[in-house]
């Protein structure tokens, strides 16, 4: 436990796939099924597109799996990037990832943990935004107090919590069957799944797979670990040949469920789509769902927080994130500003309860560099044709996939430009902070003691380490020699 439960080394192949899975499945298959119907304008799309999104979410992944074995670093898309298209490019994904991307996915989850909540004392109008709000705030500010205090209570609350959702999906799909047994597939019968309640719109059907994407999210995790896996030249794609398909066969069938027990106007009448499905179909044993969701929420917010610090840490090994950021108390071993950082920054999202305008800003942005990274596979195919290459897939796939990334993009931007625009704007405020922060070698002294201002956080007998090897240094860490204070990784910092 401790931090070794942060660090250590990921689990053995038979465990593998069931923990690839259990990271995709989260919050989103209770938020994004509205999102995705809204869009898709039926029915039957709207399940088309809950099945494409997961082959292509496939496809994506086989890509990755071919860079994560060629280029074998922990760091995910962050480290492919800047490695085939230089520092920049890197850092702008490092940067979109710690203001955007982070923040958003924690702000979405924690507002369906609000809504879940709420909902129930709400039964025949939705709850108060400031209410939502005010609870999602709670939530995330309780949890990262929790992460800041130890990282043994926050590898406890995911445990714990993770029940919660396998608790509500399994209710779901089972009682869909039960439903279908008794005949109620009114929406399913194809003279129904594609009756329309709005006219079909190439740019909201764009929408609705950036909905579907959400509930996708975290089929690219084993690629910020690939230096820990056992074997990653087997395990890697076998992960994903197995959990990809798993999590589509769970999510279209969650939502053929939903449908047999609602009528789509009843489906977006509702923002918790399991809570009515509950009411509907449970009788007095309907308060297990707002339950069993909210507790999926709760822990799928932890694991946020508990997660992102190792993007962080990936970043501080290049130099692309400041000192302050990257500091860890030698006591708790937790990574207490970086924490701090994303709390704040996602607390700041919530200036809006509006989770389908959040999807599609975080969905667009996590698009976008899902598309650079598959085209450096194509580019580093070109510029290293004899690299060794453990896994070696045909290029038609990262070629359909840059195909639908290209159709996704542009009508997203087109259905929602000031959504997708601001998205794009925050990314290219990175440019001035990289030729600024990292680029620049003669800083004055000046500018190093504004950027190295964390100083004052650190005590005489603080230290100063490369990240990566403080993930080859646990045992250090758990020794009483070491005094009670801050440890800063020095990034950022010049001679």
């Amino acid at each position: 436990t401790g931090i070794d439960a942060a660090f250590s080394t990921l689990p053995y192949p038979p465990c593998l796939f069931v923990w690839v899975s259990g990271n995709i499945i989260g919050s989103g298959i209770f938020v994004s099924p509205k999102g995705v119907l809204e869009n898709a304008s039926s029915v039957g799309l709207a399940l088309i597109v809950w099945i494409v999104t997961g082959v292509i979410t496939a496809i994506g992944a086989l890509c990755y799996a071919e860079l994560g074995v060629t280029i074998p670093k922990s760091g995910g898309d962050y480290s492919y990037v800047k490695d085939i298209f230089g520092g920049l490019a890197g850092f702008l994904r490092l940067w979109i990832a710690v203001l955007v991307i982070y923040p958003t996915n924690q702000a979405v989850i924690a507002l369906t943990f609000s809504n879940y909540v709420l909902q129930p004392l709400f039964p025949s109008c939705f709850p108060p935004e400031n209410g939502l709000r005010l609870l999602a705030a709670v939530c995330l500010l309780l949890l990262t107090w929790v992460n800041c205090s130890s990282v043994r209570w926050a590898t406890r609350v995911q445990d714990v919590f993770t029940t919660g959702k396998l608790l509500a999906l399994g209710l779901i799909i089972i009682m869909g069957f039960v439903q279908i047994c008794k005949g109620e597939y009114y929406w399913l019968e194809p003279a129904h799944a594609f009756e329309t309640f709005q006219p079909y719109d190439i740019g909201q059907i764009a929408l609705s797979f950036l909905q579907g994407s959400f509930a996708y999210g975290g089929w690219n995790f084993l690629n910020y670990v690939t230096e820990e896996l056992v074997d990653p030249y087997k395990n890697l794609p076998r992960a994903i040949f197995i959990s990809i398909p798993l999590v589509t066969f769970v999510y279209v069938f969650a939502n053929i469920a939903y449908v047999t027990a609602m009528s789509p106007q009843e489906l977006l009448a509702s923002n918790a789509v399991a809570v009515t499905f509950g009411e509907k179909l449970l009788g007095v044993m309907s308060w297990i769902m707002p339950i069993s969701v909210a507790l999926s929420t709760f822990g799928g917010v932890n694991g946020s927080l508990f997660t992102s610090s190792r993007l962080f840490f990936a970043g501080a090994r290049e130099g692309h994130l400041p000192r302050l950021l990257a500091m860890i108390h030698v006591k708790r071993c937790t990574p207490i500003p970086a924490l701090l950082f994303t709390c704040i920054s996602t607390l700041l999202m919530l200036c809006t309860s509006d989770m389908y305008t959040l999807i599609n800003y975080v969905g667009f942005i996590n698009y976008l560099f899902y598309g650079v990274t598959v085209a450096g596979q194509i580019v580093l195919r070109i510029k290293q044709p004899d690299l060794y290459r453990p896994i070696k897939v045909s290029l038609v796939w990262p070629v359909i996939y840059l195909l639908f990334w290209a159709f996704l993009l542009l009508f997203s931007l087109y259905s929602e430009p000031v959504v997708c625009g601001l998205g794009m704007a925050i990314m290219l405020t990175g440019v001035p902070v990289y030729f600024l922060g990292v680029f620049w070698d003669n800083k004055p002294q000046c500018f190093n003691t504004f950027i190295g201002m964390e100083t004052i956080f650190t005590s005489d007998d603080a230290h100063y380490y490369d990240p990566y090897q403080y993930l080859q240094c646990r045992p250090f860490f758990k020794t009483s020699a070491i005094h009670p204070g801050m440890l800063s990784i020095n990034f950022w910092a010049t001679s």
